[in-house]
């Protein structure tokens, strides 16, 4: 128990000097909050696919989201964590991130499955912040989708990415699960990625931070 609670600490104060080197950033060089703000994404994410392997209990990854969606809630409202906060668009995603990592974590660690935690995670750490990257700065050639008259928030390369990238990381992750790649493997990483593809593409308002990973563990647990 010491161990883990050692662990969470350590968790903690590294969570904390990402989002302070993230911020330092963001003043000093003047970055794009769009930017220092899918950094944070995607290495505060990323970091969390050793959660399975260091915690044997979902309490620890509980006080970690709880801190977090407070201090991220919590300095919306205030100067602290532009880097984070200074985007044009309207999105709760900042703070829906600990969230899903939760919820994930907490489906992974009841069904003993450490894949339905480990791939969603490299989806959402990889393939939502090339999306959100390319979608928003590559405008030439590039139009939100339209399905009929329903005018989508996302773009076509934003979306086209997301996939391309979800298919990838779902076939390696496979291949690495089964230790095969074979029919089987092909089909289930296609079928992730497209619902992931969607679930990002109908997602609104930063939810996708949420819906992403929760869909991908749906047809994990589906499929497998």
């Amino acid at each position: 128990m010491t161990t883990q609670i050692a662990l969470t600490f350590i968790f903690l104060i590294a969570f904390i000097l990402l989002l302070t080197f993230n911020e330092l950033v963001y003043r000093r060089l003047g970055m794009k909050g769009e930017i220092t703000r899918k950094f944070a994404h995607f290495t505060a994410t990323l970091s969390t696919i050793t959660f399975p392997y260091l915690f044997d209990d979902h309490w620890y990854v509980l006080v970690l989201a709880v801190i977090f969606f407070i201090l991220l809630f919590v300095s919306r409202n205030y100067t602290y964590l532009k880097s984070i906060h200074d985007i044009k668009r309207i999105s709760v995603g900042s703070y829906m991130l600990p969230v899903a990592i939760y919820v994930t974590f907490l489906i992974a660690f009841k069904l003993e499955e450490r894949l339905l935690f480990i791939l969603p995670m490299l989806v959402l750490a990889i393939c939502d912040p090339i999306a959100g990257i390319l979608g928003i700065n590559l405008q030439q050639y590039n139009h939100r989708i339209k399905i009929f008259r329903w005018k989508l928030q996302k773009t076509w390369l934003g979306s086209l990415s997301f996939l391309i990238s979800c298919f990838t990381i779902s076939i390696i992750a496979l291949f690495f699960y089964y230790e095969v790649f074979d029919l089987k493997t092909f089909w289930l990483a296609l079928v992730i990625s497209i619902t992931g593809t969607v679930a990002e593409m109908i997602s609104w308002k930063g939810i996708d931070n949420l819906i992403i990973p929760l869909s991908i563990v749906g047809v994990l647990i589906l499929w497998l």
